[in-house]
């Protein structure tokens, strides 16, 4: 993440190209997000995330390696499915086991927050390390050039880190046929799996319709997803502006995305918490979003200086947006967990991530064509901001729960 941006750059794309990459790894993910929490739901968990990582080893290398506009997209594209066939399915795991064990009103929140802050820690050293390592491979004998050389261009410095990140999802790999292991399910036959899919996938369509808090995650979802995107296309070039290079930028945005990061990770520790403060978990999501757009609204302001003021306050807006979305998600996951059963809870958190990821998709093209300055900031920090004020009215509290078969 810390190089990609700038990795895309590098190879000659314009700031609209590297929009349109992006735009079409997150079409891939929502185009996909139903069909494969179906079928997470129906075939299983560990076989859909070994599957997952296998396509994440090859998306890596393409993407690192590829110098062409066809070559990035094919990338950008399988990294979608990758991502379309993982999300949520570890989350449903999660849940199942622990419901297996302890029984359907087992305690969630806790356990999701802890899980939230543990990948926001994890995404903090790696974004770190991604982007300090094509600043070091230029220090000294400058290995990178020598790198770039022998390879005749096709392994710059800032492909290094999408590199090891092909490695690292063979050791994913591993990992889930060694170690996960997940409840007993009936088994799955290729009729089951065709015949399952597209009912629990119709069902999941139905489910922001069925209850109206469903409704309020998956909006919510798409707030943070359009935020999400102004933050990951915009923060780059921002600290390449201040720094004056492509190396120095990117080691500058890994350094702010690793605290961003953390931020999230306090901000998910500190959900359960912002709950009981908040009354309940949905006055938590309200407040957590108000906080991401504040943060926003911080970033746009200040878009048009260079002034240390300036930036410090741009910085400290920056992670605001963090520790807000980070607050927000297990909130609304722990409400949305208890409004779904097992057989559908691949799906639901499927619908969740299409909302975001649709939604991101659509802002970062916008943002692409909009010019540089506060105006992407503003408009993205209202929408955050309309996400949370659908909070303010408490849901129903004696609705039933939504079944997913």
């Amino acid at each position: 993440m810390a190089t990609m941006v700038l990795l895309f750059t590098e190879r000659g794309m314009s700031l609209a190209a590297v929009a349109g990459l992006f735009a079409a790894h997150s079409l891939t993910v929502a185009a996909l997000e139903l069909p494969t929490g179906g079928l997470s739901d129906v075939l299983g968990r560990r076989p859909v995330l070994a599957v997952a990582g296998g396509l994440g080893v090859v998306a890596f290398a393409l993407t690192g390696l590829g110098t062409s506009a066809w070559l990035l997209t094919a990338g950008m594209v399988l990294m979608g499915v990758a991502r379309a066939l993982a999300s949520g399915t570890a989350e449903a795991w999660y849940v199942d086991t622990v419901q297996a064990c302890s029984g359907p009103d087992a305690e969630l929140r806790t356990g999701l927050a802890r899980g939230g802050s543990a990948t926001s820690v994890a995404l903090a050293a790696g974004i770190l390390l991604g982007g300090a390592l094509p600043w070091l491979l230029g220090l000294g004998p400058d290995l990178g050039a020598r790198l770039s050389e022998a390879t005749s261009g096709s392994v710059l410095p800032l492909s290094v880190p999408l590199l090891l990140g092909a490695g690292l999802r063979v050791v994913f790999v591993a990992y889930v046929l060694t170690a996960l292991r997940e409840p007993p399910r009936p088994p799955a036959t290729l009729r089951s799996v065709l015949r399952g899919v597209p009912v629990t996938v119709v069902d999941g369509l139905r489910l922001g319709g069925r209850d109206a808090l469903v409704r309020r995650i998956l909006l919510g979802a798409a707030a943070a997803g359009s935020a999400l995107a102004a933050v990951e296309l915009l923060v780059p070039g921002r600290t390449t502006a201040l720094t004056g290079s492509n190396g120095s930028g990117a080691m500058v945005y890994a350094a702010l995305s690793c605290a961003g990061f953390l931020c999230s990770g306090l901000g998910s520790h500190l959900a359960p918490l912002t709950a009981r403060l908040a009354g309940s978990g949905e006055r938590a999501v309200l407040v957590s979003l108000a906080a991401g757009a504040g943060g926003l609204l911080l970033l746009g302001v200040t878009a048009s200086s260079v002034h240390p003021a300036a930036t410090a306050l741009a910085a400290a807006g920056f992670g605001l947006v963090y520790l807000g979305l980070g607050a927000a998600a297990p909130n609304e996951n722990d409400l949305l967990h208890r409004r779904v059963d097992g057989a559908g809870r691949a799906t639901a958190l499927s619908v969740q991530s299409l909302a975001q990821q649709l939604v991101g998709a659509l802002t970062g093209l916008a943002v692409g064509v909009l010019r540089p300055g506060p105006l992407p900031w503003l408009l993205t920090g209202a929408a955050l901001l309309a996400g949370a004020l659908l909070w303010l009215r408490r849901s129903d509290e004696r609705a039933v729960q939504v079944s997913a078969v």
